[in-house]
């Protein structure tokens, strides 16, 4: 009976990912490798997740049905941008007849020089986030991953927006895998269709 009940399980097909995600009752989030801002990202990661309340997010990985591991960077650099175009023209005519005496030298010199000259320097102060992030099963599977990028927004930081990102992709996600609701009966569901 124990033999039978095992093959049986052999033959059941996986769970696809997203019902998969639909089964994790306590998710656990790991510390995120990384720079030195990897703990921060994690802890905007704790409070988007939370926000969703998908999972009863825990500080406990023994309690948890699943794991939220990653990997997370938060720059801030100064992009330059520097350029110099320059113009610069010159002419000259010399004539001359020359001999022993003062009278009979003859000379003429025209020289004429144009020169432009511009430079431009721009330097923009950058902020960029990105994390790549997995949830993984008590069997060691991945389940559902993704990486997500930011370089801000006009009232968020970088980090926020990229957990914030990071939990929009996990619940559209998740809510894939809900079950099926009946749709409308033949003829669309109106009111006196075949």
């Amino acid at each position: 009976m124990i033999a039978l009940a095992a093959a049986c399980a052999l033959l059941q097909p996986p769970p696809e990912p997203a019902n998969e995600l639909r089964l994790i009752k306590r998710l656990y989030i790991d510390k995120f490798g990384g720079g030195e801002a990897s703990s921060q990202v994690r802890d905007m990661v704790i409070a988007a997740l939370s926000k969703t309340r998908l999972f009863i997010v825990t500080e406990n990985p023994e309690r948890a049905d699943a794991i939220l591991r990653g990997s997370a960077e938060d720059l801030v650099f100064t992009d330059v941008f520097q350029t110099s175009d320059g113009v610069t023209a010159r002419t000259g005519i010399a004539l001359g007849r020359g001999s022993g005496s003062s009278r009979n030298r003859e000379s003429v010199g025209i020289q004429a020089g144009v020169g432009d000259q511009e430079s431009t320097r721009i330097q923009e102060r950058k902020h960029e986030a990105s994390a790549s992030v997995r949830i993984v099963n008590r069997d060691g599977d991945v389940i559902w991953s993704t990486t997500q990028e930011s370089q801000g927004g006009k009232f968020r930081s970088a980090s926020a927006d990229v957990a914030d990102k990071i939990a929009r992709a996990l619940l559209a996600d998740w809510e894939k895998g809900k079950p099926a609701t009946p749709g409308p009966g033949p003829g669309g569901g109106k009111p006196g269709s075949p």
